[in-house]
C-alpha cells in the first residue's frame, strides 16, 4: 500500500501504475555485491511513470521522516516502514529511478516452501548448466559501478573480451579505439546524458553489423510502456544471474537478425507516442 500510494503522489498530473510479480533466482555472482543470500526469490515490483529521483534523493529514500512531498503532505514514515517490513520477512528492497523517467520499486522475498535458502542452491548446483561461453568482444556502458563490475566478471570468466565504460560519453571514446574488434553492445536503457537507444543508433552507423542487448532495473513491461524500447528488442531486467547473462549475451551473438533492424525497431519505439 505504501508504494502505491508513493507511485501515485509521484504522478501529479496523471500516469500509469504498474504492480508484477515474477519467481526469481539470485545467484552467488549477484550475492558476492549484495547482502543476499543466494536462492529462489518472490519479486514483487511496483512501477510508476512519474517524476523520478535523483541519486540524492535515493541515497535517503528509507531513512524516518525523509521526505520530498510538501508540509502536510507526507510524513516521512511510508518508505521507512514498506523497508522494516521487507527486512522482517527476510527479504530486501531496491530502488530504480532517473529524473523524468518514473520509478521502479523491487521487493524480493524468499520464495515459501524452500526453508533454507541453501538448498535451492545445492539444487542449482546439481543441476550443473550448461556452460555458456564466447570469445567475441563485449562493449559494456552502465552508469552503476556495482553493476558494471559484476557483468565484467560473468562475461570475462565466460570467456569475453570486455571494454567498460560509465557513461555513454566515455563508450564512444572506447568505441572508436575498438572499432574492428567490438561485437556486441551491452547497454543500460537510461543513463544520465543519453539513452541506450541513442547510443546504438550513434555506433551502429560506424558499425552496421553491431548487435546489441538492453538491460535495466525497470521492468520490461515499464520500459515498453515508456516507449524507450520496442517489444520485439533484446531486454535483460536488472538483477540477473550470471548463466541468464551469459545465456542471452550467446543468444544475441548468435542471431541472425541483422543490426539495421533492431535499430529500425529501437527507432519505431522512440517515435510512436505511448
Amino acid at each position: 500500500m505504501n508504494l502505491v500510494v508513493n507511485a501515485r503522489d509521484a504522478m501529479p498530473t496523471g500516469g500509469r501504475l504498474a504492480v508484477e510479480t515474477a519467481n526469481v533466482e539470485l545467484d552467488e555472482a549477484f550475492s558476492q555485491d549484495t547482502v543476499v543470500r543466494p536462492g529462489t526469490y518472490v519479486m514483487l515490483a511496483v512501477s510508476d511513470d512519474g517524476i523520478g529521483m535523483d541519486d540524492s534523493t535515493k541515497q535517503h529514500l528509507f531513512e524516518p521522516f525523509f521526505t520530498t512531498k510538501e508540509t502536510g503532505k507526507g510524513t516521512g514514515l511510508g518508505l521507512a516502514t514498506t523497508y522494516g517490513i521487507v527486512k522482517q520477512s527476510g527479504g530486501h528492497i531496491w530502488v530504480y529511478s532517473e529524473p523524468g523517467h518514473g520509478s521502479t520499486f523491487k521487493v524480493y522475498l524468499p520464495s515459501a516452501g524452500a526453508n533454507d535458502q541453501e538448498i535451492s542452491v545445492e539444487r542449482s548446483i546439481a543441476r550443473e548448466p550448461e556452460v555458456v561461453s564466447g570469445t567475441e568482444t563485449v562493449l559494456v556502458v552502465e552508469d552503476e559501478g556495482a553493476v558494471r563490475s559484476l557483468t565484467r566478471r560473468i562475461l570475462e570468466r565466460a570467456g569475453y573480451h570486455v571494454i567498460d565504460a560509465a557513461d555513454p560519453r566515455q563508450a564512444e571514446v572506447l568505441f572508436e579505439r575498438h572499432i574492428d574488434r567490438v561485437n556486441l553492445l551491452l547497454t543500460d536503457v537510461i543513463m544520465p546524458g543519453s539513452s541506450g537507444p541513442s547510443l546504438f543508433e550513434r555506433l551502429l552507423r560506424r558499425r552496421p553489423d553491431l548487435k546489441v542487448l538492453y538491460v535495466s532495473g525497470y521492468t520490461g513491461e515499464t520500459i515498453v510502456h515508456q516507449g524507450q524500447l520496442d517489444p520485439g528488442v533484446e531486454f535483460l531486467q536488472k538483477p540477473f544471474t550470471a548463466d541468464a547473462l551469459s545465456r542471452r549475451v550467446r543468444k544475441v551473438l548468435d542471431s541472425g537478425r541483422p543490426a539495421a533492424s533492431v535499430a529500425q525497431s529501437t527507432r519505431d519505439s522512440l517515435a510512436t507516442p505511448r
